[in-house]
């Protein structure tokens, strides 16, 4: 099942698949891509709590998710979207630090940045908050100025 719902950087897809989050989506949505969504249905109890701890957040008032998730990934970009979810709210870390953090060298923190983009549940799994080394904001699945947008809603919050 999915939704979808308006926010400040554009129209997000939430898919729910058994039970948990599996995907959300940016616009442009892509359906010929053959991942599983199933039909269209904005009243799925996961959903709709999915689209109001989103509101929350964009409204700044929700720091932490809690919703079942179900990425699918191999089991090294499971290991990568783990540390993310560990990258408190308005807080960054590089890629070297990710693979730092999962025991290997910076020559891995390209590895690192493919399998943050692959991240399938951005926004509540924070890829937006992993920047390049010297801090700057380097690629985005959703675009730079949704991974700007999204830093600058989290720092204005703490503020």
């Amino acid at each position: 099942m999915w939704t979808v719902m308006e926010s400040p950087i554009g129209e997000l897809r939430i898919v729910e698949h058994n039970g948990a989050i599996s995907q959300i989506e940016f616009a442009p949505f892509r359906d010929a891509d053959g991942r599983p969504r199933g039909g269209r249905d904005d009243a799925h109890p996961l959903l709709v709590e999915t689209v109001g701890q989103l509101r929350a957040y964009f409204d700044r008032d929700l720091k932490e998710f809690d919703l079942p998730l179900a990425p699918v990934g191999t089991d090294f970009q499971q290991r990568v979207w783990e540390q993310l979810c560990l990258i408190g709210f308005g807080e960054t870390a590089s890629y070297g630090q990710i693979a730092g953090r999962l025991g290997m060298t910076n020559a891995a923190s390209r590895a690192v940045g493919l399998a943050n983009g692959r991240n399938p549940i951005p926004i509540v799994i924070p890829c937006h908050r992993v920047i390049g080394a010297d801090g700057t904001l380097t690629g985005y699945a959703g675009g730079l100025e949704r991974k700007q947008s999204l830093l600058e809603l989290e720092q204005d919050a703490l503020f």
